[in-house]
């Protein structure tokens, strides 16, 4: 008997997201209580990048409401890139966050503080059981949405952390070695960066309306050249409206021979199933010919007679 669900329901992704979300907030206000009352500040740096978790999740459900409203007044496209300045916000914050732990966390390396090994240990490892949690119900969620891969992966990242963060209270409660809280801060401050790093070139690369990722416009446009009919293709552009949605506009002038409309619905065809490129304008003309033409010459005046 065939499967009777396959994928989630177009429903399924904003009630997965809302309950990572919730269960993320409720760890992370109980995770800094508890990263005051050992002096850790591992387990605070660790509160702070599920800070930025939830913010991807409640980037990804703003997005999806934001993607269903209709475009009105002057919004053509709607308010698709919301999702691409909030995520510029997100990696500056995210930037911010990691500076100033790097610093507590080398001054702490050169004097450190009195840390309680077991409640680092304890919460660490209760992260580690939040953030599975959290994993499984975003794997229930429709991940071929890159806003939802995208919170899927700050999960995942925030996980390490907590790897670590559990690493060093063990290390603390059975050596007293209290820089390992320092040490784990610094492995969180990294993680903080490479994230922070790829939210702003990727939210980037859209605002400045560069090709997406991966994609090589002139290997693109020669696909397109090599369309039957086609003799040339210039003003060729290739942006992304907001992520995962691209869109391209070219010129494209088809020899005289052959039908304009079979060649725009053979280009479309091509870059709908080879590029996922759904929303294109194409302008088609004919090329000039270059068939010789003999014109009528215009009477001159009278040539002077030979004598």
């Amino acid at each position: 008997m065939a499967e009777a669900h396959r994928h989630p329901g177009p429903q399924a992704g904003p009630r997965s997201l809302g309950a990572a979300l919730a269960l993320l907030l409720a760890y992370m206000a109980v995770e800094v209580v508890l990263a005051l009352a050992a002096g850790s500040l591992a387990l605070l740096s660790d509160a702070a990048h599920m800070l930025t978790d939830a913010a991807a999740l409640a980037l990804a459900l703003f997005a999806m409401r934001l993607a269903a409203r209709p475009p009105r007044a002057g919004f053509t496209y709607g308010l698709r890139r919301a999702e691409i300045l909030s995520a510029q916000a997100n990696g500056l914050v995210l930037l911010l966050l990691a500076g100033w732990l790097g610093y507590e966390a080398v001054r702490r390396l050169v004097h450190p503080p009195t840390v309680v090994g077991g409640v680092v240990l304890g919460t660490a490892l209760a992260g580690v059981a939040v953030n599975v949690a959290a994993t499984w119900l975003l794997s229930r969620a429709n991940r071929t949405s890159l806003n939802v891969e995208g919170a899927f992966q700050h999960i995942l990242t925030d996980l390490y952390a907590f790897v670590a963060t559990a690493l060093a209270g063990l290390v603390i409660l059975l050596t007293g070695f209290g820089r390992a809280d320092g040490i784990a801060t610094l492995v969180v401050v990294v993680l903080m960066v490479r994230a922070a790093v790829g939210l702003l070139r990727d939210s980037g690369r859209i605002l400045l309306e560069a090709a997406p990722a991966g994609l090589r416009p002139e290997a693109l446009g020669g696909r397109l050249a090599a369309v039957d009919g086609v003799a040339e293709v210039h003003d060729l552009h290739i942006w992304e409206i907001a992520s995962g949605q691209p869109a391209l506009s070219a010129h494209v002038l088809v020899a005289p021979e052959y039908d304009c409309h079979a060649a725009r619905r053979q280009m479309e065809a091509l870059l709908r199933e080879e590029y996922r490129i759904a929303h294109t304008t194409l302008q088609v003309d004919h090329a000039q010919s270059d068939l010789l033409q003999i014109r009528r010459a215009q009477p001159g005046p009278p040539r002077p007679s030979d004598h």
